[in-house]
C-alpha cells in the first residue's frame, strides 16, 4: 500500500463561479487533470447541491486504477477541499499525482492554499 496522499484546502478561490457551483464544470476539470500520464480513471461519481433549485456547490470523486481523487466545493465560502491518493505498487506515480494536483489547484485560482503530503505504507517512497 505504498503511496502518496495529497490533501489541500483552497481559500478565497477566484476561478469562474461555475467551477465552484456547477457539477458539470467540476467533473470536466477533474477528468481533465486525471488524463495526465500515470493516472487512469476507471469510474466517477459527482453530485450537485442546490439551494432553491439553483446550483450551490458540488462534490465529486474519480476512482483511479492508482487510487482516487475527491473534490468538494463551497461556493458560499469560495473554498475547495482536494484529496488525491495514488498507490506506488508497481511504479512510482508520485510525479503524476503532483502534476494533476497542481493543475487542479491552479484551476481554482486560490489566494491561499493549505497543502499536505503524506507518504503512506511501510516502505513509502521518499518525497521527490
Amino acid at each position: 500500500m505504498n503511496g502518496l496522499h495529497l490533501i489541500a484546502e483552497l481559500h478565497d478561490c477566484r476561478c469562474p463561479a461555475r467551477l465552484l457551483s456547477e457539477v458539470d464544470a467540476l467533473r470536466e476539470a477533474c477528468l481533465a487533470v486525471c488524463s495526465v500520464p500515470g493516472l487512469t480513471p476507471v469510474a466517477q461519481a459527482f453530485h450537485q447541491f442546490t439551494t432553491g433549485g439553483v446550483p450551490a456547490g458540488a462534490t465529486g470523486a474519480v476512482i483511479l486504477a492508482e487510487s482516487h481523487l475527491a473534490v468538494h466545493t463551497w461556493p458560499e465560502l469560495a473554498a475547495v477541499t482536494l484529496d488525491l491518493y495514488v498507490c506506488n505498487f508497481s511504479q512510482d506515480n508520485s510525479a503524476a499525482a503532483r502534476a494533476a494536483f497542481d493543475q487542479l489547484t491552479a484551476a481554482f485560482c486560490p489566494v491561499s492554499v493549505e497543502r499536505r503530503e503524506i507518504l503512506r505504507g511501510q516502505n513509502a517512497l521518499p518525497a521527490a
